[in-house]
């Protein structure tokens, strides 16, 4: 007897709708232990992680999945949607039942454990603490990539979970010329330029004022505080449980407003993304992201082509002085040109725009050599003390600031950096697609960033994952990824910044 195709599809929802349930108790119980856990719980909230996830996977490997992505394979499917579902449920299903239950629940345990251990490690400038979690980690990542096999280099097995289709052979052919680049327009600024002056803003700024003035800059980029809310972590990051209740963190220092406002927006890029995706897409494991690159394009857009432009500070100095009237000296102008000076430092997530994809590189080119074996923990550090010093002139005097400033290998996320660095261009590429259709400028200058959130929820967000990062992209540019438009969009606003006719 002939199933009928939509009591099968509603058949296949619910269940997805069951894992995806799951997802968002495990998501809830993650940042919980990022953000309120006491030090004496991580251990048991790790156990509880590892028992939640295994039961997830249970359900992920369980053999009615493959019996629905058999039946939707024979169904010659046209719906965008339905040919989505069948797309990522037959990639998660193939990968997940290589993996033995066991060590799968035992790599969520140590990484929820270890995320823990690295931000008292990262604290204390203690990397030894760290080492031996790091070292499970690579080796357990090691040891996936021997279940689900590679073709011509074991990182791209593990790169595919954050950016499908993305090899290690396009990326380094992609950095390379990125790289050449950028230290070309480096270059020029340093041999033509003049350097803005960033000596005013040095100063105090009092914890609650910048949460006040970082409230001020998401509700201005439509970030909807009654489906989100913001809380304090060792590292910015934001999780969502469904696009009704999404939640980004930020931390604080009390001499540089700038480093908590950018997160903000950041996060909040990351934010809107997750309160825009389609309620049509619950139950159909399509409601998030379709890759980390193009999440990281949302993050990077707000943060950079948003945050660091002309207009927007045109019309949003006024805030930043009533909220730090010890800035009332300084002009739109020269805080607009002190943002975007360009400048190595070592801080990834506070490095200006032009050396930020040296980081990038860095810790691709270390996950690289780790996942083939190349270096071990115990060289970690050295090995990426020498990269900064040879990459960015500049030497980290201790581990907080150099292999321990991330939390990514910590939570198991070995394959994601390249995607900020794809993020980069991605966003690049929309904004030159946006330009086309409003005026982009002209709105930062009104504070109106309304049109913006709106003409990206309709291109990108509402779509969750129903199509992958190539088409998305192609669908919206008009064309494939074109790494020229970054490096075109920095030159103009670089020029400008630094006086270069």
């Amino acid at each position: 007897m002939k199933v009928n195709h939509e009591e099968k599809i509603s058949e296949i929802k619910s269940y997805m709708r069951k894992i995806e349930l799951f997802g968002h108790a495990l998501g809830v119980l993650s940042w919980d232990l990022e953000v309120n856990v006491p030090p004496g719980g991580v251990k048991g909230r790790s156990e509880v992680l590892g028992y939640l996830s295994g039961e997830m996977y249970k359900l992920m490997t369980d053999h009615v999945v493959g019996d629905y992505i058999s039946w939707m394979e024979q169904e010659n499917l046209d719906d965008p949607v339905e040919k989505a579902m069948l797309r990522e449920m037959k990639k998660s299903y193939e990968r997940l039942v290589k993996i033995p239950i066991d060590r799968y629940v035992a790599f969520s345990s140590l990484t929820s454990e270890a995320q823990a251990v690295w931000a008292d490690a990262r604290q204390r400038n203690d990397y030894e603490a760290f080492k031996p979690y790091l070292k499970q980690i690579i080796d357990f990542e090691k040891e996936f990539v021997g279940y689900l096999g590679y073709k011509e280099n074991k990182y791209d097995t593990l790169l595919d979970e954050y950016e499908p289709g993305m090899t290690t052979a396009v990326l380094d052919k992609v950095f390379s010329e990125l790289r050449d680049k950028l230290v070309a327009l480096l270059r020029r600024l340093q041999e033509q330029g003049k350097e803005p002056d960033r000596r005013f803003l040095a100063g105090n700024y009092p914890t609650e004022k910048q949460k006040e003035l970082n409230h001020k800059a998401l509700q201005l980029m439509g970030f909807d505080f009654q489906r989100g809310r913001v809380d304090i972590s060792a590292h910015p990051f934001t999780t969502s449980f469904f696009n009704g209740d999404v939640r980004i963190t930020n931390r604080y220092d009390e001499s540089y407003f700038l480093s908590s406002l950018f997160s903000a927006m950041h996060e909040g890029g990351h934010g809107l993304y997750e309160q825009d995706i389609s309620d049509s897409l619950y139950g159909t494991g399509l409601a998030t992201g379709v890759s980390m690159g193009i999440h990281e394009s949302q993050s990077r857009f707000y943060e950079n082509m948003i945050g660091r432009s002309k207009g927007f500070w045109q019309f949003f100095y006024d805030t930043v002085i009533d909220v730090f009237p010890n800035l009332k000296n300084a002009t739109a102008e020269d805080i607009y040109k002190a943002v975007n000076t360009v400048e190595p430092s070592l801080i990834r997530t506070e490095a200006d725009e032009l050396t930020y994809a040296m980081h990038i590189i860095i810790r691709y080119e270390m996950e690289k050599a780790f996942i083939n074996d190349e270096i071990t923990v115990d060289e970690a550090p050295e090995v990426w003390n020498d990269k900064y010093e040879k990459y960015l002139g500049i030497r980290p005097s201790d581990n907080k600031d150099g292999i321990l400033q991330d939390t990514h290998w910590a939570g198991g996320m070995i394959g994601y950096f390249p995607s900020y660095a794809l993020g980069n261009l991605y966003a690049a590429q929309f904004l030159k697609a946006m330009k086309k259709d409003i005026d982009v400028d002209e709105l930062l200058k009104k504070g109106d960033l309304n049109p913006i959130h709106e003409w990206l929820k309709e291109k990108v967000h509402k779509h969750g994952s129903v199509y992958t990062p190539s088409e998305l992209v192609q669908m919206v540019t008009g064309e494939p990824l074109n790494p020229q438009y970054f490096v075109d969009y920095l030159t103009t606003k670089l020029e400008d910044v630094y006086n270069i006719k």
